[in-house]
């Protein structure tokens, strides 16, 4: 984690707060030497997973969690903090279980995990044939008297064909937002999907799924492992094969909760480069990776920034996002505000990759500026950075961090 937030931080240094000369690559190389002797992202890290846990939005865990932002933000010398309110939503898992059997045999637990928003049974069994889909096209071409009154099984694995693992993320993700509504439209009783992994393993995935607003029948949605979904889709080339899904999952209204900012103010002027990633995880783990890695290589950047004396020209500012996992509310608020206080931004970037040693770069900016990045790249080469010429199609930026792709 420490490489990370070395090859994070000199991006706003470079040609950003200093003319590229050699003075720059002696700044460099005291970042560097700063974060490896005296970094303090692990030690955070572990504090936040470790002390306060999982941190779904709505939760009392989060809320702890926005007070341990704002004490990081101070101690890493934050010139002003704020806790920005932001509405969000609030879902409870509840107790849940999935069994299957082949015809009249006996049944057997899978593992399971009903999708983020999702709403469960309300505590009742639902039982039905399973009817096997490898995908969207497939689901289509079925008439509805194969689907009504039957729970639905979309294996559609990840591509391992595709270089990035967030491309295939991508495009298997549409199965976990929206069978439920693909398949409840026609009258299923509930969607199964496999997990969105690249593993081969047998460990079932949550994130956010999707209801249409014109859904009457809003039927529950529960996902499981890639290995589960291989074994399940092979005994049903075979076999009927029937599931008793039983979900308490639920949506429970909203609540006032906070996004946490920290910024050290512009010595030239007060125009503001971001870098951020969100506090909130899923219910289910401990957010490291996701986010927690990105919340403190963030903290790290300022605390690095202050340790160091470095004199910013723009305002450098910390946001640590409320609800991405769930609804996105804190970095739409976000830019709601900055809209409405007609604030300046000149630079942003998202920690959102987890902690592992980056790549690099891509740049979802205007060729000109693009041109002006890569200007810097012998700065960032002896980090092991590389900054890319790939651009993210538009459709795809408002849901990937730009940091995971090379």
């Amino acid at each position: 984690m420490k490489y990370s937030i070395i090859k994070i931080l000199p991006l706003f240094l470079g040609g950003i707060l200093f003319s590229q000369n050699a003075v720059d690559s002696i700044q460099f190389k005291n970042i560097s030497d700063e974060i490896l002797v005296n970094g303090t992202a692990y030690e955070n890290l572990r504090d936040l997973t470790q002390n306060i846990g999982h941190r779904l939005s709505g939760s009392a865990a989060y809320e702890k969690s926005t007070d341990w932002a704002v004490q990081k933000l101070k101690e890493a010398g934050a010139d002003k903090i704020w806790k920005e309110e932001v509405m969000v939503p609030v879902w409870e898992r509840g107790k849940e279980s999935l069994q299957i059997k082949e015809g009249n045999g006996k049944w057997r637990s899978l593992k399971m995990l009903s999708l983020g928003n999702s709403e469960g049974t309300k505590g009742k069994d639902v039982e039905a044939e399973i009817v096997f889909v490898k995908n969207k096209e497939d689901f289509d071409k079925l008439p509805d008297a194969a689907i009504k009154g039957k729970i639905i099984f979309f294996n559609y694995a990840f591509n391992q064909k595709f270089i990035s693992t967030g491309q295939a993320y991508g495009d298997a993700g549409k199965y976990r937002r929206s069978a439920a509504s693909w398949a409840g439209k026609r009258g299923a009783k509930a969607v199964i999907i496999r997990s969105l992994s690249s593993a081969f393993d047998d460990v079932p995935h949550t994130g956010m799924m999707r209801y249409d607003e014109d859904d009457t029948a809003k039927i529950a949605a529960v996902a499981i492992g890639p290995k589960s979904a291989d074994e399940l889709e092979k005994t049903l080339k075979n076999k009927k094969v029937f599931a008793r899904l039983n979900s308490n999952a639920t949506m429970k209204g909203e609540k006032l909760s906070h996004s946490v900012i920290g910024e050290i103010t512009g010595n030239k002027d007060q125009s503001v480069i971001v870098i951020g990633g969100h506090l909130d995880s899923w219910d289910v783990g401990e957010g490291a990776q996701d986010d927690g890695a990105g919340i403190v290589q963030s903290i790290e950047v300022l605390r690095t920034l202050k340790k160091l004396g470095i004199k910013n020209n723009h305002t450098i500012r910390v946001v640590c996002f409320a609800n991405e996992e769930n609804g996105v509310r804190g970095g739409n608020q976000y830019a709601e505000n900055v809209k409405k206080n007609n604030e300046k931004h000149i630079f942003a970037i998202e920690s959102d990759g987890g902690g592992f040693t980056p790549r690099g770069f891509g740049l979802v900016m205007s060729p000109e500026k693009r041109q002006q990045v890569q200007s810097w790249r012998n700065l960032f080469l002896p980090y092991g950075v590389h900054i890319s010429n790939w651009n993210m199609p538009e459709p795809t930026l408002n849901r990937w961090n730009l940091s995971e792709f090379p």
